[in-house]
């Protein structure tokens, strides 16, 4: 998992998501690097939009995540509606950028 959050920082940072760089974070880290790992996480996001998948990806999350905050906003209510589940389409959305970064 550190791998990724390896490429995701470098991609936030505008930085090139390649083996030494991704080595160079989780090193820094002070996490062993595994070589075979690295490689073919950096193999496999070689066709990844990064920008698109994260876009993807949390659609579930933020779905669930906004009536969540729309009741603490409105705390003067006596009781609040619980949150609905994502919706189907939601979570195939989300699998769909979640399984691209991954070939």
């Amino acid at each position: 998992m550190e791998y990724v959050y390896a490429a995701l920082m470098l991609h936030k940072l505008e930085k090139e998501v390649n083996e030494a760089n991704v080595t160079s974070v989780v090193k820094a880290t002070g996490a062993e690097v595994n070589e075979a790992q690295v490689k073919a996480l950096v193999a496999s996001l070689a066709d990844v939009n990064i920008e698109d998948a994260i876009k993807a990806a949390p659609v579930a999350v933020a779905a669930a995540a906004a009536p969540a905050a729309d009741a603490a906003a409105g705390g003067d209510e006596k009781k609040e509606k619980k949150a609905e589940p994502p919706s189907e389409k939601q979570e195939e959305a989300a699998m769909e950028g979640l399984s691209s970064l991954f070939g």
